[in-house]
């Protein structure tokens, strides 16, 4: 079974960067043009692309609107968006402009509701971020920790119908410390929601490993400052998760 490698774009005032462990303050530029950077992920192969709009998931609204709809326009793949979609309107926005999936985090936490009420008028188009701390939740942009376990939080959207579960152990994001398999499938293994990895990928090992776990319930896998920083070639990465 294959498993589907999302090259990640994360916008911070219209800019492509990487952060480290979700710290504003810890941003890494790579580029300014996030359109043309998209057309780069594509020609490498991809057909999937994780955007996040970092403002937006601190101000709980668009932010980088104008960078998305670009990239959205500029990629001929699917475009999976997160970052500050709080409300019915925000999700309906995105899917009128062509996002393919929405990724709801803090709201899934705070308002369960209205996940449920997407992932049944937009089947196969809701994601649920399971952002961790010490595998705990965290929300609004990773700056508050809850007391809710990620498990439980998963399980809460097992009837649902959402697309997928996007598991992030923060503490590893974008320092290429090795992304965290054990939790990553321990979740999938949890839950009957597919669960996409995030946070950390730092080879194609990340990569190879993750894929002998699609079985498990692992539909994918994000990658960012690795492949920004030359770690990880895309297409090698699309090859190995498609074998």
């Amino acid at each position: 079974m294959s498993i589907i490698v999302f090259p990640a774009i994360d916008l911070k005032g219209g800019q492509v960067v990487r952060l480290a462990e979700g710290d504003m303050g810890r941003a890494t530029v790579y580029g300014d043009d996030p359109a043309a950077q998209a057309l780069l992920f594509a020609d490498a192969g991809a057909a999937h692309l994780h955007v996040v709009d970092l403002d937006g998931a601190f101000a709980g609204r668009a932010v980088n609107a104008d960078a998305v709809t670009a990239i959205v326009r500029a990629f001929p793949g699917h475009v999976q968006l997160g970052g500050g979609i709080r409300d019915r309107a925000a999700i309906e926005r995105w899917f009128a402009l062509g996002v393919a999936r929405v990724v709801i985090g803090t709201a899934a936490l705070e308002n369960p509701d209205l996940v449920r009420d997407a992932a049944r008028d937009f089947p196969g188009g809701i994601v649920v971020a399971v952002d961790a701390r010490d595998g705990m939740v965290a929300t609004r942009g990773w700056a508050d920790v809850s007391d809710v376990s990620i498990v439980d939080l998963a399980r809460r959207f097992e009837d649902a119908g959402v697309a997928a579960l996007l598991f992030t152990d923060v503490g590893r994001d974008g320092l290429l410390k090795g992304c965290n398999i054990d939790a990553t499938v321990d979740l999938a293994r949890a839950t009957r929601i597919p669960v996409i990895a995030s946070g950390g990928v730092k080879d194609i090992s990340d990569i190879r490993i993750l894929s002998l776990h699609a079985r498990d319930g692992i539909e994918g896998v994000i990658t960012g400052r690795a492949l920004y920083d030359g770690r990880l070639d895309l297409a090698a990465a699309l090859a190995v998760a498609a074998a």
